[in-house]
């Protein structure tokens, strides 16, 4: 069978958003994720950027309308109800409006802010959106760092494994297994298992722990000092803290180009405390992989993961996590695996437990570009290219077969072909689909 061609595939990313768009916000993928995610959205309007300037920037300041007075933004926003998603508004009750979860996920905006004004077309425009933007996103990273790091040590803590966006993955189990399941949990029916394979899904143990989460947090009213004290999870995550490094990095130089200079100076304070710290408490010696560091036992969690990549895209990587990398996509037909093959928790088809998913290819391959390990991600990008070309545009794809998984249509997966495959400019004949870096 003929592949499909490049261009083939850029109309379907396309049509892939908009089937996705109600109208100023795009779900991740209709029916398994009818409602508006953080990170999501933010890396969708990179996609949305490259056909429909005025649309991705919708996108975001859409995500900002539900920013919490002290800052925060939701992981969820529940623009209207949908009584096939689990666990929805009526069980979040955080009593906001629009509705909305009570926990946050890793602050790409700001990343993705400045890439989208840096391919902008229209320059005006996304300046003037940029500086509307400009005061939330400052609002949201001062929210991390006072709320999640209120000792001022230089890393953010995690409350809850839906905060990471890798709900599963194999640096939570020791964590999660001291959560005790609350005797008193009300009776639920996860509605992601009518959509996907439970082979492919997290297991009912821990959505037991997830909701138990859910509850103390909201007997917790959500009080942000109460659910750091309290929350008997509680984290180091390795990528919320790189996402939010190289988001502070990128919102210094948003300040720069907008002349906020005690803007500019105050993250600039982050920035420092955060490029002190992190090296020291996650990166493992050998290796150079960042490692999550479990704040209630204090010790570095000893799991594997893809997380601990990103400190690539932090400005932080080094030759040892280099040579870390250049191995890991090795291990499988496929790279990057999620978690290394022969791994004891490696699971090829089960969620963060071993398949390849594209946005973390896109961030991990981004900062491996810029910090010099550029066979790898050279690799990253071929084979993320190969996998949607094969697979369509899946949630995520078996790293040794590239059977495509998880949910189908998926949003960030066509943005993913659209902002960092498909780029325009490059000579490409109808048949080099699988390797677009020819």
């Amino acid at each position: 069978m003929t592949p499909p061609a490049a261009e083939s595939l850029r109309e379907r990313a396309i049509a892939v958003l908009r089937a996705n768009d109600r109208g100023g916000y795009t779900v991740p993928s209709a029916g398994l994720y009818p409602f508006q995610w953080n990170w999501d959205s933010c890396l969708v309007a990179l996609g949305w950027a490259c056909f429909d300037e005025p649309r991705a920037w919708q996108e975001i300041e859409t995500l900002f309308a539900a920013q919490w007075p002290d800052g925060m933004v939701p992981h969820i926003v529940f623009h209207r109800d949908d009584p096939g998603y689990f666990p929805g508004p009526a069980v979040w009750a955080t009593g906001r409006r629009p509705a909305s979860s009570g926990i946050t996920q890793p602050p790409v905006a700001a990343s993705c802010v400045r890439w989208m004004l840096e391919r902008a077309v229209d320059r005006e425009a996304a300046l003037a959106a940029v500086a509307r933007l400009f005061p939330r996103l400052l609002a949201w990273h001062a929210w991390f760092h006072r709320a999640r790091d209120p000792e001022e040590r230089g890393f953010v803590a995690t409350v809850h494994p839906w905060e990471t966006g890798m709900d599963n993955s194999p640096a939570w189990d020791a964590p999660l297994a001291a959560v005790v399941p609350a005797p008193d949990l009300a009776p639920y029916e996860r509605r992601d298992l009518a959509h996907v394979d439970a082979a492919q899904r997290p297991t009912r143990a821990e959505y037991d722990r997830y909701m138990t989460l859910v509850q103390l947090f909201r007997e917790l009213a959500y009080d942000p000092a109460e659910m750091v004290a309290r929350s008997p999870f509680l984290v180091v995550d390795p990528g919320t803290n790189a996402i939010l490094l190289r988001a502070d990095r990128d919102l210094a130089q948003l300040a720069r180009i907008l002349g906020e200079k005690e803007a500019e100076a105050r993250i600039g304070i982050w920035i420092a405390r955060a490029e002190a710290a992190l090296p020291r408490l996650l990166a493992d010696p050998e290796s150079g992989l960042w490692h999550a560091f479990d704040l209630r036992r204090e010790c570095r969690i000893p799991a594997r993961t893809h997380a601990g990549f990103l400190a690539f895209l932090a400005g932080l990587g080094d030759a040892r996590l280099a040579a870390t990398l250049d191995h890991w996509v090795d291990t499988t037909r496929y790279a990057l695996s999620s978690v290394p093959a022969g791994d004891p928790a490696f699971d090829r088809r089960r969620y963060w437990r071993g398949p390849v998913w594209p946005v973390a290819n896109l961030l991990i391959g981004r900062g491996a570009q810029e910090r010099g390990a550029e066979k790898a991600a050279r690799r990253l990008r071929r084979d993320t290219a190969a996998l949607i070309a094969g697979g369509g545009f899946r949630e995520y794809f078996d790293p040794l077969s590239g059977e495509g998984l998880g949910g189908a249509c998926f949003g960030w997966t066509a943005a993913v072909w659209l902002a960092w495959i498909d780029q325009p400019g490059r000579d490409r004949g109808p048949d080099d689909w699988s390797d677009p870096l020819k």
